[in-house]
């Protein structure tokens, strides 16, 4: 069994922390509140490893800048709230088309527009799905305990480099603010667990980034190394030069999908609590999580079973457990701090409509006794 390790922190310096630890060396930014904090982290610790941490003039330029830091071959990092996500979006389309790997931690808080930056909210969650236009499968990873802001952190700065697309890490303001106990991994663990991004090695006239198996991401040599190719946001053929030659465009943007749709299991990450003799199923996730355990356990006292199902992967959802759950269980209840972003994929997966939903948009988290009444009230 490998060793652990106990801190006392906050969700969003666990986040700056785990991104130096996996390996990150290029941080650039803009502060935002309420995800600030990774940014005072990151750039105490980068320059003492010999990384770079930059303040940009805004948000487009801190994912731009990160980007082109992916394009070198470094692994980088940048970090934001809901409205920065907005901003950042067309760059990190053209890194999921040009298919450059980067971390994106967002903090979430209330929306839309200015919303309330000081206050919790999960509603980012659609957004993350699709933050830019165009057709590609996004992965996005969502913390649900302070140990997670750091190893979620950690597993995206791998899944990057694996699947040569941006990865989304979500936390919120609960969760990047909460100050506590975390049991993490060690150090040595983490970078033992490294998995550095493919390369290619042979004759230069060889290669060909973007010709690849259907089901397999672009392999980029980092620049500089002797091998050339173009990065483009526009479509592109195997040396990465624009095209609009009908199979080539077709199968590109097929194989944006089937890399990540083929290979769901390298991905895919939930957690089970007091499942396999629940009468009730409650479906949440992020720190919505922390109040929905509580409430199982106090239901439970009161010889009601309910149990916990809680996607840490968001996208790709898991969607064969949720089909699987939805045919064990009669009761179903949706828990969510927006509108019930995650409840349409939900009733997607399970094929149902009758599905109950707890919601709250006003800044403030779940209790766990919103949730207990919410139970006797439905159920």
């Amino acid at each position: 069994m490998s060793e652990v390790r106990e801190v006392i922190s906050s969700g969003n310096d666990l986040a700056a922390r785990a991104a130096v630890d996996a390996g990150c060396k290029f941080f650039a930014g803009y502060p935002l509140t309420p995800s600030s904090e990774v940014m005072h982290t990151v750039s105490d610790l980068l320059p003492a490893i010999g990384g770079t941490a930059i303040q940009m003039e805004d948000e487009i330029a801190g994912v731009a800048a990160a980007i082109g830091a992916g394009m070198s071959g470094v692994r980088s990092l940048t970090a934001t709230s809901g409205p920065g996500m907005s901003l950042k979006a067309e760059n990190l389309g053209l890194a999921q088309m040009a298919e450059v790997p980067v971390v994106v931690v967002n903090v979430m808080r209330g929306g839309p527009s200015t919303g309330l930056p000081t206050r919790v909210a999960q509603g980012d969650v659609a957004q993350a799905k699709n933050p830019s236009h165009g057709d590609y499968k996004s992965i996005t990873l969502c913390a649900g305990t302070l140990a997670e802001c750091y190893t979620e952190t950690v597993r995206a700065f791998n899944l990057a480099d694996r699947f040569m697309q941006p990865v989304i890490v979500l936390l919120d303001e609960t969760l990047g603010h909460m100050h506590g106990k975390a049991m993490l991994p060690t150090v040595e663990d983490v970078k033992a667990g490294i998995v550095p991004r493919k390369t290619f090695d042979g004759p230069a006239e060889e290669y060909k980034p973007y010709g690849v198996a259907q089901d397999e991401p672009a392999v980029l040599n980092p620049m500089f190394t002797g091998y050339r190719y173009n990065f483009t946001g526009l479509h592109h053929d195997a040396d990465g030069f624009p095209t609009e030659e009908i199979e080539t465009c077709r199968k590109l943007i097929d194989r944006l999908f089937a890399k990540v749709d083929e290979h769901k299991d390298e991905i895919e990450l939930n957690e089970e609590y007091m499942l396999d003799d629940a009468d009730i199923l409650i479906i949440g996730y992020g720190s919505a999580s922390l109040a929905i355990k509580e409430a199982v356990n106090e239901l439970r006292a009161a010889g009601i079973k309910a149990g916990l199902f809680r996607p840490i992967t968001l996208w790709p959802s898991p969607e064969e457990r949720l089909y699987e759950l939805g045919q064990k269980f009669d009761k179903v209840l949706s828990v969510e701090l927006n509108q019930g972003q995650y409840l349409e994929e939900i009733q997607r997966c399970m094929g149902r409509r009758d599905i109950q939903k707890l919601v709250k948009t006003n800044g403030r988290p779940f209790s766990p006794s919103d949730i207990i009444e919410k139970v006797k009230e439905v159920f």
